[in-house]
């Protein structure tokens, strides 16, 4: 099992590695989900969370997450072969939390291998956390 920190990761590049991960068939927990980055321009970012927020009918869907949590789980999800039987058996493996539980907590989370993942403070665009979006978007704050 594979105990991986959000702190302080890109969003897009932090979900993609641990979208391979799941597909070699490794059990992947990621912690710290509020305090992963979206790079961009947030007002941007925003509007294109809130388009998915609002798709669909309130009663059938589509839904889309609004926690940090959900969110960080659905960017994985969209990078698995979601309509094969191995891309969702791989999203099975998949734990996300917000903060560290006390069951995680003795264990060390490892950062990502790959330098261009953690970087989120050499970015030179604008950017906002997870914990920001999800509140401008219409989450309840629980964290």
């Amino acid at each position: 099992m594979l105990v991986y920190d959000a702190d302080n990761q890109i969003l897009g590049r932090f979900c993609s590695i641990v979208a391979k991960q799941l597909m070699k068939g490794e059990s992947v927990v990621v912690v710290n989900a509020e305090k992963a980055v979206v790079s961009g321009k947030p007002s941007t970012t925003k509007e294109h969370y809130l388009k998915k927020v609002a798709r669909g009918d309130p009663f059938k869907g589509p839904f889309f997450p609004r926690t940090p949590d959900g969110i960080l789980r659905r960017t994985v999800r969209g990078m698995l072969p979601w309509y094969k039987t191995r891309g969702r058996e791989a999203y099975k493996r998949l734990r996300v939390f917000i903060g560290v539980p006390e069951k995680f907590s003795k264990l060390e989370p490892q950062k990502m291998q790959r330098p261009e993942a953690s970087d989120a403070k050499k970015l030179k665009t604008k950017s906002m956390s997870l914990s920001e979006l999800s509140l401008s978007i219409g989450a309840k704050k629980r964290w």
